[in-house]
């Protein structure tokens, strides 16, 4: 098949029937159409030559040309498609390295394997370009909602028509056991998209906590607005579920807005979701607070907050404990995954007997070692003094406002407390010693006989072991496996220390030992000054 005059316009109508049909660009398409006659007239001239074509976009003409490239002399490698300075002389007038030689060559006939070949060609451009269409197409509305209509469903997983292109539903990502036919109506949200070699992967999912927020922001206007703002969503999909709401705008209730008249607004929502129960719920900076609006519609009667740990403590009457826990624990989970904290629920009595027992073991603390009484010994816990180190520690005051002490007895309290917390210093001193602890680290501040002799029982006898050690082995911590928090011990955790001292005395132990210039850890001079400029601006 040579390329007439008679089919020129021909490939032109082509170019623009394929780029119609696939919704891409003809230029696209005449570019593929150009590479494909380029490859099939290399067959006929030779695959070493550089033969290019180039089809006129008004008149549909090919006209094909034959390059050549001066090179060096050394870096001739192909006689056909290049040539050097000298050798180009004979067609160019001062020929510099890099100067091209552009001669047009004849059309070539097509034989049936070579038109094959150009088709072949010319499709797997149209796919790229094509592909290439639906990623930028859909890159950009991930987050978002689409409706589709289904195709068809293989092994559980939903096959959805998008429109210009096919998304996946994985069962995974399906509500309950939710089940489709061919052709229903889906609307899903669009979690991720993703450029791989078989085309643009677009995953879609009605089970993530987002698909409920946009579902939310179309139905209520407030939100959509900014108005209203969700601040948290926690999900047990095709069940339950919690929303968590603010209002910047004093005269709107988040909630009732939420809710619409009749419930008109939510009820929309969890007709989507396939009856998931929704509850909303107001959300505040304060975590105890919004924790008891979480814990919805258990009534709460004393929240105890460790922030360091992220986990709070919950105290909710007997009666209240299964509707605190939930069916299966969900809504102490959902309570949980909302605040983003480990929540520990105990009754009333459980609180009770807790307290009772912390109570014993500290007044027995104080009758061992202080040699009281036990009625005097219930009433420094009574005033709520912990340990040894208070009683010795303290401002005088705080021990004459209990009854019956004097200042010689708070005197004496004291004198016993710091005799005491001196003896057990000396026996962890020696047995620091003992276990072949270097007087490097015994004398590093920040670290008491008692520590030294902790870290010594964990084989950190230097300093140099010290500044080895990374802040969570000495504070303790908490990871994250498979979606399951673990506490992690430190060697230190039960001196209270917290990661941020752990932090500072590690570096300041590498600081010691050279292994990091203090310099280093100044911030620049520039940028101190920009951030501060910022801040002015801010404020």
């Amino acid at each position: 098949m040579a390329i007439t005059s008679a089919n020129q316009l021909e490939l032109l109508q082509t170019a623009e029937a394929v780029a119609r049909e696939k919704m891409i660009d003809p230029v696209l398409v005449i570019e593929a159409m150009e590479e494909s006659l380029a490859r099939a007239a290399k067959s006929r001239y030779g695959a070493e030559m550089d033969i290019r074509v180039q089809i006129d976009r008004k008149t549909g003409k090919a006209t094909f040309t034959r390059v050549r490239t001066v090179v060096e002399d050394e870096e001739l490698e192909n006689y056909q498609a290049e040539f050097t300075v000298e050798q180009a002389k004979q067609y160019l007038e001062d020929p510099k390295v890099g100067d091209q030689l552009i001669e047009e060559v004849p059309p070539v006939d097509m034989g049936r394997i070579a038109a094959q070949s150009a088709k072949q060609v010319i499709l797997q451009k149209v796919r790229e370009a094509e592909r290439d269409r639906q990623f930028e197409e859909f890159k950009d509305r991930a987050g978002t909602i689409i409706n589709g209509q289904v195709k068809r469903e293989e092994y559980g997983n939903v096959i959805v028509d998008v429109g210009r292109g096919e998304a996946i539903l994985r069962r995974n990502e399906k509500i309950g056991r939710e089940s489709y036919r061919p052709n229903d109506r889906i609307r899903c949200y669009i979690k991720d998209v993703r450029r791989e070699a078989r085309g643009p992967q677009i995953f879609l999912s009605r089970t993530a906590p987002e698909f409920m927020a946009e579902l939310f922001k179309m139905e209520v206007p407030e939100i959509y607005d900014g108005i209203i703002e969700i601040k948290a969503v926690a999900r047990d999909p095709g069940s339950r579920a919690k929303i968590a709401v603010i209002s910047y705008d004093g005269s709107i209730d988040p909630v009732g807005a939420c809710v619409g008249m009749r419930g008109s607004r939510v009820q929309a929502v969890v007709n989507e979701l396939q009856g998931e129960k929704i509850d909303i719920i107001p959300w505040n900076e304060d975590q105890p607070t919004f924790l008891v609006n979480a814990l919805q519609p258990a009534e709460v009667s004393k929240v105890v907050l460790d922030e360091e740990a992220e986990r709070i403590e919950v105290v909710v009457p007997e009666e209240q404990l299964s509707l605190a826990i939930g069916r299966r624990g969900q809504n102490v989970r959902l309570a949980s995954q909302l605040t983003n904290l480990d929540i520990d629920i105990m009754t009333e009595a459980e609180d009770s007997i807790r307290r009772q027992r912390e109570f014993e073991e500290r007044t027995k603390l104080f009758m061992d070692t202080l040699d009281l009484d036990e009625f005097f010994a219930q009433l420094l816990v009574s005033e709520g003094f912990t340990n040894l180190e208070e009683v010795a520690y303290v401002e005088l005051d705080e021990l004459l406002v209990i009854d019956g002490v004097d200042e010689d007895t708070a005197n004496e309290l004291q004198a016993r407390a710091r005799d005491v917390l001196d003896a057990q210093a000396k026996a962890a001193l020696d047995k620091a010693r003992e276990l072949g602890v270097e007087d490097s680290l015994i004398e590093f501040e920040g670290l008491t006989p008692q520590m030294v002799q902790a870290l010594a029982e964990d084989d950190v006898k230097s300093l140099e072991d010290f500044a080895t050690c990374a802040d969570w082995e000495l504070a303790g911590g908490w990871t994250t496996n498979d979606g399951e928090r673990v506490k992690d011990d430190g060697i230190l955790e039960p001196f209270d220390i917290s990661l941020e001292e752990a932090q500072n005395m590690v570096m300041t132990a590498r600081i010691m030992l050279g292994w990091v210039d203090p310099a280093d850890l100044e911030p620049d001079v520039d940028e101190a000054e920009t951030e501060g400029e910022e801040q002015e601006a801010e404020a």
